[in-house]
Parts: C-alpha cells; structure tokens; sequence
C-alpha cells in the first residue's frame, strides 16, 4: 500500500515504512557498494526491484568496491517504488565518536539534500542513517538529522519539504525530542 497523503512544506516526522511513501526522492542508508545490503538498505533493493541493482551497477566505481564513499550520494531512478528517486548516501560506521563521524553524518543530509536541490526534488523522505548495524547513537543522529534538515530548509532550496521516517518507536522518539528540542 502506497502512502500518498499530501505533505504540506516544511520538516515533518514521519511513522512508517520509507518504501512506501510517493515522495520524489526517499533516501537509502547503503553500503559504498551501492548493491544492496541489509536494514533499510536490503527493504529499498527489494521494493525496487532488479531494476536498482541494475541502476547501482551502473555508477562507476570510484576504487575497487567503491562507488559512493561514505558521507556522498548518488541518485538513480526509483523504479518498483511510489517514490521516482531514490537518493543514496553511506553513512559513518560509530567507531566512538573520535573519527568524524558526527561531520560525515552531516554530510550525509547536507549531500542528499544538495542532490535533490540540483534535481529539483521538492519533498525528500529519510531513515534514521547510520543507526542500524552501523552503531550511530541514535539520539546523536536524530540531532544532526534534525539540524541539517533545518538548515537546509531555510535556505530556500528546491527541497521544500522533509520527512524524517522512523520504521520503530525508538527512532520515533528519539527524532521527536530532537525536534522538540529545537522548536
């Protein structure tokens, strides 16, 4: 089941599944890969079907195993899924907090959000990156979430609406008191 309800502009949380939304663009917590993995990653590829992979496949690698590192993105079409984009990007694995991976994280929205704005995507849906097998604390995530979604948005760009997705309560509530905190 597809959900279309109409998102008015602005940042928005969001309870429910990202490979349902028809957004113009969802974003994929990938690997730098880009052919599939697990979590959220493994739940887009299936949506999609083989025609992502194929789409994936295609980037070129920028090293041996690498087609997107960590902190980039890329955009392929989003071809079985109600959204017509998916926008990938890698996140940071939590080594401890002494590796950058606050700033990576960052980079993750701000790179995405970039993307859809050269694409002219208005409305962008994202799942809680990095913070599955990759370990990212999740309240530290919600905060950068919440602070570069912000900060994109009263910039002005072509993405005017932004939906922060939890699939579970725990990222619900933790990206709920980030934007709570920030209000």
């Amino acid at each position: 089941m597809t959900e279309r309800q109409p998102f008015s502009p602005g940042l928005h949380l969001h309870r429910g599944d990202l490979t349902r939304l028809a957004v113009d663009a969802i974003v994929n917590a990938a690997n730098e890969r880009l052919l599939g993995g697990g979590g959220v990653d493994g739940a887009i590829h299936r949506a999609a079907g083989p025609g992502l992979l194929a789409a994936c496949r295609a980037l070129p690698e920028l090293r041996p195993g690498v087609r997107c590192p960590t902190g980039e993105a890329r955009l392929t079409p989003g071809f079985d899924l109600p959204a017509r984009h998916v926008i990938h990007t890698v996140g940071p694995v939590w080594r401890g907090g002494g590796h950058g991976e606050d700033a990576l994280l960052a980079a993750c929205y701000r790179n995405s959000l970039a993307l859809a704005a050269r694409h002219r995507l208005a409305t962008i849906a994202f799942p809680a990156i990095s913070c599955g097998v990759y370990g990212f604390p999740l309240d530290r995530a919600a905060a950068i979430a919440v602070r570069e979604a912000r900060a994109h948005l009263a910039s002005a760009g072509a993405v005017t609406t932004i939906l922060l997705v939890a699939f579970d309560s725990a990222v619900h509530d933790a990206l709920a008191t980030a934007l709570a905190a920030v209000r």
